[in-house]
């Protein structure tokens, strides 16, 4: 049974790719800070629930591990630009240090889960490839891009490295997220029978499946090294370019009720179309989700009461509250409590 440490385990993807690899027979250890709780991940023999921050792994952490999933990440944009300093040292200099240590003790596989978002803006009529120019524009995008440059030179005969650029992820996770564009326009659908949608929807964003692109972390811990050691895939398809505004309207004709679009802010100068026919063509892969398929399966989760919006499926807003909160109790904390089992003496 090979054994997978994951990082990032709670999160978004975490929660999706940790218990497809236990139906798969892998022993995991998860590691994650679990802002959003552990309970999303199962209860299993083969799972090893690990607390820490990933900016503090040692050799102690991979001895015995067959491969990594690096997930770990400040991982939007709006968290990256107001959390700048932290987005830095997670997303490229932590999994830089995670991939060094896990080459050191032995380990054969490290993947990282990077972004399109790299690809920032491409002129019209452009469809960016793995060699094509990037051009990161925010925070988020640029530590993706430092991470990967410092990850895969160590990929040689002992150590296989791979880079996947993920696009834009949607659909269903136990740790929901509905500041992701086609969750959040279907939750917005549901609610109150609008979408909303950033100005002017012309731009071009290339979309991924959860299901999907966690299938295609699972492949590359089996697939032959010599197809993928030091190599860089994007992962979505092109049934997934979408221009967001035609986006919009593929997710109002699918679901069950009457929807309007609300346009809202300045124009998103972000833009970009992605080609996948590499992974298609050297893993024989194909994205199975559409945006529509995703859209049905939210609704429904809606609707039946499997998923509620809170503040935790905002990532900005619940890493906001955790700050907040964690001012506050520093500022009143006493002798390790608040009100009771402080250990007062009373005279």
């Amino acid at each position: 049974m090979k054994h997978v440490l994951v990082t990032g385990a709670g999160g978004y993807i975490g929660s999706v790719l940790v218990p497809k690899l236990l139906n798969k027979g892998y022993r995991v250890t998860a590691i994650d800070r679990y802002f959003f709780g552990a309970d999303k991940l199962p209860e299993h023999d083969n799972l090893k629930i690990v607390k820490e921050d990933c900016r503090r792994l040692t050799e102690r952490d991979l001895e015995e591990v067959d491969a990594v999933i690096d997930l770990v990440a400040i991982s939007n944009d709006p968290s990256g630009e107001l959390f700048q300093e932290a987005t830095y040292e997670i997303n490229h200099l932590a999994r830089a240090n995670t991939a060094r240590l896990a080459k050191k003790t032995g380990v054969r596989r490290y993947i990282l889960p990077s972004s399109c978002s790299l690809y920032g803006f491409q002129d019209d009529g452009v469809i960016v490839n793995e060699e094509s120019r990037t051009n990161p524009l925010t925070t988020y995008a640029k530590a993706n891009e430092q991470a990967e440059r410092d990850i895969l030179p160590l990929a040689d005969a002992l150590f296989t490295a791979v880079v996947i650029r993920q696009a834009t992820v949607y659909g269903y996770s136990p740790r929901m997220r509905f500041d992701l564009a086609i969750n959040g326009m279907t939750h917005g659908a549901w609610e109150n029978g609008v979408i909303p949608l950033m100005r002017d929807g012309s731009q071009w964003r290339p979309m991924v499946h959860i299901q999907d692109t966690t299938d295609v972390m699972c492949l590359l811990l089996e697939a032959d090294e010599s197809i993928v050691n030091g190599q860089i895939f994007n992962v979505g398809s092109d049934r997934n370019n979408y221009q967001l505004g035609r986006l919009a309207e593929e997710i109002a004709a699918a679901l069950p009720i009457d929807v309007e679009i609300s346009w809202y802010g300045d124009p998103d100068h972000r833009s970009y179309r992605v080609g996948f026919e590499k992974i298609e063509r050297a893993l024989n892969w194909k994205a199975k989700w559409t945006a529509a398929d995703g859209a049905l399966e939210i609704y429904d989760a809606l609707a039946t009461g499997r998923l509620v919006k809170d503040e935790q499926t905002i990532t900005l807003s619940w890493y906001q509250e955790l700050a907040k909160w964690h001012k506050i109790i520093k500022e009143c904390e006493l002798y390790g409590g608040m009100i009771s089992g402080i250990g007062a003496r009373i005279s």
